[in-house]
């Protein structure tokens, strides 16, 4: 697969560098942004923690990319595809720094990632899970063409208490 790389007026959506980890941690420290994200995102986040997701994309074991502008990335949008029967399906996952939020960066990031994956992949269904504590990225998944499929109530356990989370999708 290539690499996605496409540029805006405000931002970019390319590969990581190594320039890009104390950016990426000085953005990803937020415990704004870690509260929204799956566990294995930590919170402080560090820049061994960058340099650590930094090698899992070099190997492969992860699609991601930067969101970046002048001053080096500040956010991340990726996807895990499924195995198996799921293979055509697979889930879509972004965050940006708290300073980056209420632009719409995140609509046209996700917007641009979406077609690029149907343009360069097999991929049929994309997926999105948002906490009921992020209507944020509701609208952003929304305002880029998903749809809700579901909600799984009380599927999410985070910050000590059970949260009902919404399954987006969008197909080819």
């Amino acid at each position: 697969m290539t690499a996605m790389h496409e540029r805006f007026d405000d931002f970019e959506i390319r590969p990581f560098t190594r320039d890009d980890v104390a950016s990426i941690t000085r953005h990803a420290n937020d415990e704004r942004v870690a509260r929204q994200m799956r566990d294995r995102f930590p919170h402080p986040y560090a820049a061994d923690d960058a340099r650590a997701f930094f090698d899992l994309v070099a190997r492969g074991e992860s699609d991601a990319f930067a969101i970046a502008g002048p001053d080096g990335a500040f956010g991340t949008i990726g996807f895990q595809r499924r195995a198996d029967v799921e293979r055509f399906t697979a889930e879509v996952g972004f965050w940006l720094g708290a300073t980056h939020w209420g632009r719409g960066i995140a609509t046209r990031a996700v917007v641009a990632f979406v077609d690029w994956l149907f343009t360069t992949t097999d991929l049929e269904r994309l997926e999105a899970v948002v906490f009921e504590t992020n209507p944020a990225s509701a609208r952003v998944l929304e305002k880029a063409g998903f749809e809700r499929e579901s909600r799984r109530r009380r599927s999410i356990h985070k910050g000590g208490r059970m949260l009902d989370s919404t399954v987006f999708v969008r197909f080819r």
